[in-house]
């Protein structure tokens, strides 16, 4: 250690204490948590500039939740967002400083696209499955019945049929 102290002894670093979480003067988790939720009329007001809604968009989670103060954001996907819209994020859709949804991890472009029309009905999708799945069933049940599941083996041959070829027992 004295050898660090007489090296940097006249350096910055010393003066200034090592850099670490607790000398950095950055964001911390805590300050990216939600506050308590809302009860009056002024915290909703205060709650919706943080979150750079307008007053008539914000609505909190119903407190059970756990969510604190955090908007409740329509449930859609990324993937309805225009594609054509000069974003500051282009690869996530979304622009500097926007309130993102809290469940913006299942609703991400690759993810679930909440929101967005089906390319097949339900009734094509349930047909395609059952016909799928039930070729794949049909076919293992068909084969288990009437093709050989084991190597197929005759009798073993010896020379000279009837005759001892070797015992296990010990000798008197």
């Amino acid at each position: 250690m004295t050898c660090y102290m007489r090296l940097f002894s006249n350096t910055h670093i010393l003066r200034r204490g090592l850099h670490s979480s607790v000398s950095f003067k950055g964001h911390w988790n805590k300050d990216w948590m939600p506050n308590q939720y809302p009860e009056s009329e002024e915290e909703r007001k205060r709650s919706a500039k943080n979150y750079n809604l307008h007053e008539s968009e914000y609505t909190p989670y119903k407190d059970d939740h756990g969510y604190g103060d955090y908007p409740k954001l329509p449930y859609l996907g990324v993937a309805t967002r225009d594609p054509f819209y000069p974003y500051d994020n282009p690869e996530h859709r979304r622009n500097f400083n926007e309130t993102l949804h809290a469940e913006i991890d299942m609703l991400g472009e690759d993810r679930y696209d909440a929101g967005m029309p089906s390319r097949f009905s339900k009734g094509y999708m349930l047909w395609a499955f059952v016909s799928v799945f039930g070729f794949l069933f049909g076919s293992c049940y068909l084969s288990i019945l009437y093709l050989p599941s084991y190597q197929p083996v005759t009798a073993k041959q010896y020379p000279l049929d009837g005759k001892t070829h070797y015992t296990f027992e010990t000798r008197k």
